[in-house]
């Protein structure tokens, strides 16, 4: 169905998340230098130790400090990135697994099929959605949402993009 679309067509819903609660591993990294491949291999053999999974999709979550600045974009500049499943709650953790906590609030959520390699949905939602709707970026974590559709590494996959925004 999106096949033809361009991105520019992507129109996100509004969403008010409500608190999540997240078990996964994390890792330090840069756009430059990109570590989500070895982040998910270091995730996905444990995966079925987390015994509390409120479901069976994964969450790949970016946490950006205050500081990072999307319309100066520079890939040096380091994030962390999480692998993560949702859980019902902190008990009875694997070892070595970090816990995190979704806070609630307002996200733009884009419905996106294509390859996770393919950046362009990015650079239409950071470069010319944001700046052309009400609502400005937030400080809260970015995420997205992997369930059944999706597949790495096909053109095919369909994936969900969370970026948390607020009223400008």
């Amino acid at each position: 169905q999106h096949k033809n679309m361009s991105s520019h067509d992507i129109i996100p819903r509004i969403e008010i998340l409500t608190e999540k609660k997240l078990v996964g591993k994390c890792l330090e990294m840069t756009f430059a230098e990109n570590k989500t491949a070895e982040l998910w291999k270091g995730f996905m053999p444990r995966r079925n130790e987390i015994k509390n999974r409120l479901n069976n999709d994964f969450i790949s979550m970016q946490v950006y400090d205050a500081s990072f600045d999307f319309n100066n974009f520079n890939p040096h500049k380091t994030f962390t990135k999480c692998a993560a499943v949702e859980v019902t709650d902190f008990d009875k953790l694997p070892e070595e697994m970090e816990t995190f906590t979704l806070r609630e609030g307002f996200y733009a959520v884009f419905a996106y099929t294509g390859l996770n390699t393919d950046t362009t949905i990015f650079e239409y939602i950071y470069g010319t959605w944001i700046s052309n709707s009400n609502y400005a970026l937030d400080n809260r974590p970015h995420f997205e949402r992997l369930g059944a559709k999706y597949k790495n590494g096909d053109p095919n996959s369909e994936e969900e993009i969370w970026i948390p925004i607020k009223m400008k």
